[in-house]
């Protein structure tokens, strides 16, 4: 299986930091942002990883990571071309990288405490489609919120930023697809915001029957803001400590 992290956007929430650096090379902790979700799929045996990116920034996260041998993966690099296009247009670029296998997507930014091994484990045992991890949070409306039915442990659609949430979870930025995913990306239409949105895609595999779900159970944070930055650098550095005490 391969990994895909997507660290392209412009981290408006985080400037004037981001008006000279990829908000994904901002440091949490001791290491930059990126080496998290790398560090994670090589912990759960993925060290083939595609970073996609924009443009502007592909010099630096090369210049930083090169071909991934400091941290003992194999790391390719593609440009989302349609800059702005949505997480589900810069997956497309992933096409090629992964051909017809399974594959992980993380959002560079999601910063997270759990293992992937056991979801991605989960995902390697489900025949076809797509599996999503989902986080229970104080302000699901910032996110993509899933109407569960617990019963039947399914999920009945996802909405994005709803004013009213179904479910007191977010969809966190931790995907799992096969390789129908880029026909179903070709068959939704930009949202009001002129993106290609995975909430849209995830739909598709629901109204399929094939998407699954597992939820973290240790922290999550998307730190794309200045707050959840600094929540992000703590929880790091929590963690530090107590392995260098044990």
């Amino acid at each position: 299986m391969k990994g895909v992290i997507l660290a392209g956007g412009t981290g408006s929430r985080l400037k004037p930091l981001t008006k000279i650096i990829n908000k994904h090379l901002l440091p949490v902790g001791h290491y930059p942002m990126i080496y998290w979700p790398i560090l994670k799929l090589r912990e759960a045996g993925i060290k083939d990883v595609l970073i996609i990116t924009n443009s502007d920034d592909i010099y630096s996260f090369i210049k930083l990571l090169g071909e991934g041998e400091d941290l003992n993966v194999k790391i390719h690099y593609k440009i989302q071309e349609n800059t702005g296009g949505g997480i589900a247009d810069a997956l497309l670029s992933a096409k090629e990288f992964v051909k017809q296998e399974k594959f992980v997507v993380l959002l560079g930014d999601n910063i997270f405490e759990d293992s992937l091994t056991p979801y991605i484990k989960a995902f390697q045992q489900q025949e076809t489609g797509a599996r999503v991890i989902i986080k229970k949070v104080e302000d699901p409306c910032r996110y993509g919120v899933p109407h569960i039915e617990t019963e039947q442990q399914k999920i009945l659609s996802i909405i994005e930023k709803p004013s009213k949430p179904p479910s007191s979870y977010c969809v966190t930025g931790i995907y799992m697809y096969d390789q129908n995913v880029f026909d179903f990306i070709n068959n939704i239409h930009p949202s009001y915001r002129n993106e290609l949105e995975i909430t849209d895609v995830n739909n598709l595999y629901i109204k399929n029957n094939t998407l699954r779900y597992d939820v973290l159970n240790g922290w999550w944070i998307d730190a794309g803001t200045h707050e959840s930055l600094y929540k992000a650098f703590t929880y790091i550095q929590q963690s530090r400590n107590k392995e260098e005490m044990n």
